[in-house]
């Protein structure tokens, strides 16, 4: 749907929710946590069915608003979305109910793969691991098309994705990630004068202005000490913290765009091996709910010398928490931001630096780690062609790559 043809009176900042309904938020989430394959656009329109269409919580203005902020802010669209409907309707219960009911299944799902890794090793489970990345090229390549048609339509926005391509690929450090997204948002002040955004009338929620600020300084904070921990050769609980934080404050344009962040953080750290990376990967899309969950599975294979859980536990609550914390910071006075002209500009350079980032993470490592002969070839761009043209469920890719990997690797 189209967000920019949200519409509606304003509601008042702190309207009390319905008393009582953090039960049922949790069990609608649940619902979905259990159910809701496709990645995070198909996240989107099962919640508009859900609680637009069938349970009538939200109006469509005021679902094509919510969904406006969680597009315009980094962080996981889709949580985002379902972190507001249930602050909206429950107040701040309300929001950890959904946020706890939509991502404990993939969380579990996802822990339990990395428990199952150790027993990867063998040719059979060195097919299903190769499978894995395979699907991670199939998905990958299939996000980039649909963002660079989305965030990079006209040539202004081409340039900025293709110099940070370059730019990337050339020097892909984790500061060069940084720098590429803040030049993104430069040039697109001054090259996308052209792009609107949406406008807003505004939410209830049950916190005001001031509280804004609080959640803008404890964002900031985060990403301050996220930025400046240390980097090591052995990984801490910190580091650890530090890496997703800095992954869920600056993913921008969808869930896939992690991928490069993370690789950063944990591959090129030497903490985890591409290949466990990848499969990692490739296991979240045969999960349901956010593909955030990934950060259940790495975590929990960064040795850290604690339980597994705890890694997985730190990594999780690190990559989630950003975007969380900027779309309290942004939901009360969205309306407002919403009239500057400026902010649609820069907004539409960093989705378009985004795509660059994306193609350089999708040439290195998926392709360099997932193709490597031209059955991979064939393989993938079966599967592209299913996911694209089929629209069939991301979990049927999932099975036709790794059948299709066991099968070659056994002739």
């Amino acid at each position: 749907m189209n967000p920019g043809a949200a519409g509606g009176a304003p509601a008042r900042s702190g309207t009390a929710p319905p008393a009582g309904a953090a039960g049922e938020v949790f069990l609608a989430f649940l619902k979905l946590g259990l159910s809701a394959f496709g990645g995070p656009i198909a996240h989107l329109g099962y919640m508009r069915r859900e609680f637009v269409q069938r349970r009538a919580w939200l109006d469509e203005a005021r679902f094509a608003q919510l969904l406006a902020v969680c597009q315009f802010l980094p962080g996981p669209a889709s949580s985002q979305l379902g972190f507001a409907i249930g602050l909206v309707r429950g107040g701040w219960r309300g929001a950890l109910a959904a946020f706890v009911a939509f991502t404990l299944p993939s969380v579990v799902l996802m822990f339990g793969f990395a428990a199952l890794a150790p027993w990867l090793d063998g040719r059979l489970g060195s097919a299903i691991v190769h499978g894995l990345k395979l699907v991670a090229v199939v998905v990958v390549a299939h996000g980039l098309v649909g963002m660079a048609r989305q965030l990079a339509p006209d040539a202004p926005r081409i340039l900025i994705a293709g110099g940070v391509f370059a730019l990337v690929s050339l020097a892909g450090s984790a500061w060069t990630q940084l720098a590429a997204i803040a030049l993104g948002g430069v040039l697109g002040a001054w090259l996308c004068g052209h792009v609107r955004m949406p406008p807003c009338a505004g939410f209830a929620v049950p916190y005001g202005h001031r509280a804004c600020l609080g959640f803008l300084a404890l964002f900031l904070l985060g990403l301050c000490a996220a930025l400046t921990v240390p980097a090591s050769q052995a990984p801490t609980p910190a580091g650890l913290a530090a890496a997703f934080y800095r992954a869920g404050a600056l993913v921008f344009g969808g869930g896939h765009v992690v991928l490069p962040l993370l690789q950063h953080g944990l591959v090129d750290t030497g903490w985890l091996d591409r290949e466990t990376f990848l499969a990692g990967y490739g296991a979240a899309q045969a999960v349901p709910g956010p593909m955030f969950s990934l950060a259940a599975f790495l975590g929990g294979e960064v040795p850290l010398g604690l339980p597994a859980a705890a890694g997985a536990l730190i990594a999780v609550a690190a990559v989630f928490l950003p975007g969380f914390l900027l779309l309290l910071a942004t939901l009360p006075v969205w309306a407002r931001l919403s009239r500057h002209r400026w902010g649609a500009s820069v907004v539409a350079g960093i989705n378009a630096a985004v795509v660059g980032l994306l193609a350089a993470a999708f040439h290195d490592p998926v392709w360099t780690e997932g193709v490597r002969a031209p059955v991979d070839m064939a393989v993938a761009a079966l599967g592209l062609a299913m996911l694209a043209f089929a629209r069939i469920s991301s979990l049927w890719i999932v099975l036709w790559c790794v059948a299709a990997s066991i099968a070659t690797g056994w002739l």
